[in-house]
């Protein structure tokens, strides 16, 4: 396991310093940071929101076999660890405006703007992993519904706090894009 978790290391810090090393002077070299930068964002989030909704849905659908009637509640639940990724394509979007690769225009980029880009979806995809935690939440909240269905909203308000570290993430981002000029 350890061996996994250095090789995850060793690739993010290779991804992060190919484009700093090949990059030369002038606007248009920089927008390969800024698409670094978005895939780091919607992949890392993207993932973690996968296996959140996966651990939350495994529950979900074993708890609706028994009571169907509770699918509504459940489906709620299950669908939290989603926003994750909704902030890492939010994030993106936003990268690629400001980078005028959506629609043309932009601003100039420079290169304090495309190795921000990288770590603005660093910080998106990292602060995103929290909907792995979440879908564990979830899953625990479903089944806690399956046998007591009247604490669906506790198990809401209990399966949303992981997210204020995705949130908290988003937001930082949002500052450093504007910091960099890039909104």
């Amino acid at each position: 396991m350890k061996m996994k978790w250095r090789m995850l290391v060793v690739g993010a810090m290779l991804l992060v310093a190919m484009p700093l090393a090949m990059a030369q002077e002038g606007g248009e070299e920089y927008k390969a940071n800024v698409i670094l930068g978005c895939m780091l964002a919607m992949g890392i989030a993207g993932v973690a929101s996968a296996i959140g909704l996966a651990l939350a849905g495994s529950s979900a659908v074993a708890v609706t076999a028994e009571k169907p009637e509770l699918f509504g509640k459940l489906l709620v639940l299950q669908v939290l660890p989603m926003t994750q990724s909704v902030y890492g394509l939010l994030t993106a979007i936003l990268l690629m405006m400001g980078a005028g690769l959506l629609a043309g225009g932009g601003t100039e980029m420079t290169s304090l703007m495309g190795t921000g880009a990288i770590w603005i979806g660093l910080v998106v995809g990292i602060t995103g992993l929290s909907a792995i935690n979440q879908g564990m939440v979830a899953s625990a909240s479903i089944a806690s519904v399956g046998r007591n269905p009247d604490v669906a909203a506790r198990g809401i308000i209990f399966t949303v706090m992981p997210e204020t570290i995705a949130i908290f993430g988003l937001l930082v981002a949002i500052l450093l894009m504007t910091g960099l000029g890039l909104l």
